[in-house]
């Protein structure tokens, strides 16, 4: 039997890199996120590699509770669900000179990252399969080592893992967060990615280079593995051991 896999954040970078990966073992993947035309592209190309029609799109705005539970009955109309990726986030940047800038940052990271991930899983969680479904969260090293409101943002969405873990364990459901560190070939560091900044994050990394986005959809692989079924509630970090830093 086919599975089925929901990426969602699935139109360029990490996302489009695990589409390309589960859809090579024959998933079909239904790749999500806002912009049409981007997905329309990744779902095209990944297709065309593969040769053969695996990789579908749906646009919706996730962090809209109208836009998901629409999405998602449209999702389970069609099919159950073996895999839910939820790499959707990104960093915003913003200012913190005031404390009204402070807030706006704060909110604007939960929403990008942590309640996109909530609604779409919530939404979709009477579908995972049972038993063998796997859910997994993009994370990130930030949110093991702090980096402001993107870092903590990130952190939330390891105890929601967690949470997920604990109630979907008895049901043999998996639920567990792959933490990037310093992935250059992604809209993330869009602007970044000048002589200076990529120095100093490569100065932080023990094996003192970046990661790519095939290497961590290679971890995304792993969990969704069926041999994979007795890991859960894990930060399987896949950051060249940016974590330990040097020195």
């Amino acid at each position: 039997m086919m599975r089925t896999a929901v990426v969602t954040g699935g139109g360029t970078g990490i996302g489009r890199a695990i589409a390309k990966r589960l859809s090579a073992d024959g998933t079909r993947v239904i790749i999500v996120g806002r912009r049409k035309d981007v997905l329309a592209d990744a779902a095209a190309e990944i297709n065309k590699t593969h040769g053969d029609e695996l990789v579908e799109f749906r646009a919706a705005d996730l962090a809209d509770p109208a836009e998901v539970d629409q999405l998602a009955n449209v999702i389970t109309a069609e099919s159950g669900i073996d895999f839910l990726i939820n790499n959707v986030g990104g960093s915003h940047h913003g200012g913190n000179s005031s404390l009204t800038d402070i807030a706006d940052s704060f909110r604007t990271e939960f929403d990008a990252n942590v309640i996109t991930s909530v609604l779409i899983t919530e939404a979709l969680l009477p579908a995972i399969k049972r038993p063998g479904g796997r859910i997994v969260l993009l994370g990130s090293v930030a949110g093991l080592r702090g980096a402001g409101a993107y870092g903590v943002a990130k952190a939330a969405l390891n105890g929601y893992m967690w949470d997920l873990a604990g109630r979907l364990a008895p049901e043999q459901v998996t639920a567990n967060v792959v933490a990037p560190g310093f992935v250059p070939d992604t809209e993330l560091w869009d602007g970044r990615r000048d002589e200076q900044t990529v120095r100093s994050r490569l100065a932080r990394i023990p094996m003192n280079r970046a990661g790519t986005p095939s290497e961590v959809a290679e971890a995304v692989a792993y969990l969704c593995n069926a041999e994979s079924g007795w890991t859960t509630g894990q930060i399987l970090q896949v950051n060249g051991g940016g974590l330990l830093g040097r020195g």
